[in-house]
């Protein structure tokens, strides 16, 4: 946990082991999302979709092309 100030501005730093641990760079975007329960998560907006191929993969599963799941699009 970090703790940081809102400045009058509505503007604060993120604290620095934060920005490194997120390997956040000057000019990088932040999504924030409040939760029902109060709790606000603060995710780091840098990666492309392209970069999340792959990730669901597992061992022994089979793989399927965008053209076999034609047929099961609305």
């Amino acid at each position: 946990m970090a703790d940081a100030t809102l400045t009058a501005k509505g503007q604060t730093t993120i604290p620095k082991e934060i920005r490194e641990r997120l390997g956040l760079e000057p000019g990088d975007k932040l999504v924030f999302t409040a939760l029902s329960d109060g709790t606000v998560v603060m995710r780091a907006k840098t990666g492309r979709l392209l970069d999340l191929a792959g990730s669901l993969a597992r061992p022994g599963q089979p793989t399927v092309g965008a053209n076999e799941m034609k047929p099961f699009r609305g």
